[in-house]
């Protein structure tokens, strides 16, 4: 798992090479402490950092380099599925871009999935080859990204495409945003997913399927 706040999930009081070996210990991965010093050097270079950060401590790292080690830390144990909560909302915005390349290299590298959880709507789409959107606990509407980016079709996922903002001046003038009136979830109609489109689901009542297939 790759936490939300790079610092605050690093022991303060451990050497980098211990927090990254974590799992290989746990796991008895590394038959000596040589191959266990050598695969933490490998899963450094694999993040854009160096062996000789493996005996420093958090304190002495950046947010980008904490979280490039807690995306290392991840790596450990050679997962086929790592879960990444908000890894990016505590960073510079200069550097999230980084961290997201190197996340989408890493997964085409090691063919990795990803549950990358997110506030943001436009970075949910550029790493996501399908996002589920989630509302109260709940996932309202689910499907490809482009799909859902570009074809949303629950009020929900309305509202939070239409308040993402645009670079562009003349666009963002004109830009309205729909607002998302929740007490047709407290209705206490029973709803399920539904699939309105191919891949595409939404959750709704009958009658609302009907309404979202025909529109």
């Amino acid at each position: 798992m790759i936490f939300q706040d790079p610092q605050a999930s690093l022991n303060g009081r451990m050497k980098i090479k211990d927090i990254i070996a974590e799992g290989i210990d746990v796991h008895n991965l590394a038959s000596s402490s040589e191959e266990r010093d050598k695969m933490v050097d490998n899963l450094l270079n694999q993040v854009g950092l160096n062996k000789d950060h493996s005996s420093r401590y958090p304190h002495e790292f950046s947010g980008g380099q904490s979280q490039r080690i807690g995306i290392a830390r991840a790596l450990a144990v050679d997962p086929e599925f790592i879960i990444a909560d908000e890894p990016i909302s505590a960073l510079d915005v200069s550097i999230q871009a980084q961290v997201v390349n190197l996340m989408q290299e890493l997964q085409r590298d090691k063919e990795l999935t990803y549950l990358f959880i997110a506030h943001d709507l436009s970075m949910v789409k550029y790493i996501s080859d399908r996002i589920a959107v989630m509302h109260w606990g709940k996932i309202l509407e689910l499907g490809p990204a482009e799909e859902i980016y570009n074809n949303p079709i629950h009020d929900y996922t309305k509202s939070l495409i239409s308040a993402i903002p645009t670079p562009d001046p003349e666009i963002e003038r004109s830009r309205k945003i729909e607002v998302y009136d929740p007490t047709a979830e407290l209705d206490g109609q029973e709803r399920e997913m539904r699939e309105v489109r191919s891949g595409h689901y939404v959750l709704c009542t009958e009658s609302e399927f009907l309404d979202y297939k025909n529109a």
